[in-house]
This record gives C-alpha cells, sequence and structure tokens, in this order.
C-alpha cells in the first residue's frame, strides 16, 4: 500500500455512470481518494470518421492529468474505449483497468452460450472482443449472440428511462430464451436488468469491476 491514502481516477464518456460508480466506490474502496475525468464526446466521435483518430491521444492525455494529479490506478468505466486500456497505461506507465473485465470473464465461466446487448454498436463490438479476449485466456471457446437494442440510447438520452428500460428488458427475455448467460454491454443498461424476468445470471459491468478495483488498490 502505499504511504498515503491510494488514489483512484475514473475515466467517463457520460455523466450519467458517475453517481453509481461512486456509491459503489464508497462501499468497496473505503480509505481510497476518487476523482472523475468526464469527455462526454469520445462515444460519438468514435463513430465519427473525422474524429476517430483522436480518441487515443486524448484518453492518453486524460490519464496522464490523473497521473499528474496523483492518481496510482484509473479505471476506465465505458466499455467503448475498454480496448484502449493496455496501450494507454503502456504509454503513460500507470495501470488502467476495465470496469467491464470482471463482467467477460464472469460471462465465459457462466455457460457456452452467451448473449450481449448493447444499445451502441460503438459499444458492442469492443464488448464482444473482450468476452473472446477472456474467453481465450479461460480455455473456453462460448457461442455468442448479440444484438443493438434499436431505440433504447435514444429514449434514456432524451431522459425517457422508463422506455429504455422496457426495450432492454425484452431483449434481455428474447435472447436469455437461448442463452446460458446475458451480458449488458454498457453501465447505463443495468437498471433494465431489474426489469427483467429470465431464468438466467443478467450480467452488469459496475459492481464486479469495482470489486476487482479494489483488489488491485488493496495490492499497490
Amino acid at each position: 500500500m502505499t504511504a498515503s491514502a491510494p488514489r483512484v481516477a475514473f475515466l467517463h464518456t457520460g455523466a450519467v455512470v458517475i453517481p453509481p460508480v461512486m456509491e459503489l466506490a464508497g462501499q468497496h474502496l473505503a480509505g481510497t481518494a476518487t476523482v472523475n475525468y468526464l469527455d462526454d464526446k469520445i462515444v460519438a466521435d468514435l463513430g465519427d470518421a473525422e474524429r476517430a483518430a483522436s480518441v487515443p491521444e486524448r484518453l492518453t492525455d486524460l490519464v496522464r492529468a490523473a497521473q499528474s494529479a496523483g492518481a496510482d490506478v484509473v479505471m476506465l468505466t465505458c466499455s467503448s474505449i475498454s480496448h484502449f486500456a493496455a496501450p494507454v497505461g503502456e504509454a503513460v506507465g500507470i495501470p488502467v483497468l476495465r470496469i467491464d473485465e470482471a463482467m467477460a470473464d464472469a460471462a465465459v465461466q457462466a455457460g457456452d452460450r452467451v448473449a450481449v446487448l448493447a444499445t451502441l454498436p460503438t459499444t458492442l463490438t469492443p464488448t464482444l472482443g473482450l468476452i473472446r479476449e477472456r474467453a481465450e485466456l479461460a480455455g473456453r471457446s462460448p457461442q455468442i449472440a448479440s444484438e443493438v437494442v434499436d431505440g433504447a440510447f435514444a429514449a434514456v438520452s432524451g431522459g425517457d428511462r422508463d422506455t429504455h428500460d422496457k426495450l432492454v428488458a425484452a431483449a434481455i427475455e428474447r435472447l436469455a430464451a437461448e442463452a446460458d448467460v446475458v451480458v449488458l454491454a454498457q453501465a447505463s443498461m443495468a437498471s433494465a436488468a431489474s426489469v427483467a424476468r429470465v431464468d438466467v445470471p443478467v450480467l452488469t459491468s459496475l459492481e464486479p469491476g469495482i470489486r476487482r478495483l479494489s483488489e488491485a488498490v488493496a495490492a499497490l
């Protein structure tokens, strides 16, 4: 453990995830100082051919800022950027963790049929890549089904959480019929998990991710 209280920086691409992350940090990171960094244009820019190339440098700049502010470890809270964690961490020289890695590990251990849901294509692709990566490390070869839930992101972006949850819950129930586990690719989708009525696990990223982060902090 570092001599002073360890400091964790969270790097977000949407403000909506900050309150639940801070709530979990309070539960699992007692005695740890936390700081939040937000670039709420990254997800949109990943889908823009002219701006997508700027994202790695912007993430590197944010992680450098966190390091300059005394962060011992950084966690990326958005699945759309999780694949940048390793190269950015190597470039800056500080551990950069992915909030969805623990979820992916749980998914590949839960069964041979994994269903992945997202509300944005820019999140679905890296989440599928992460699950395949963690499956290979675990020596497993699951069948993976996936779907982008049409209309859900537009609903929640417009403040209509109820419609978002109904759309996502319906998709969970539909895919769960042919799956051993359902993965919700975005932290913002977690509220729909309690609405869906299924007999298989529905995995979200926040709590397992923060638990894994607490283990990393304890090892500092």
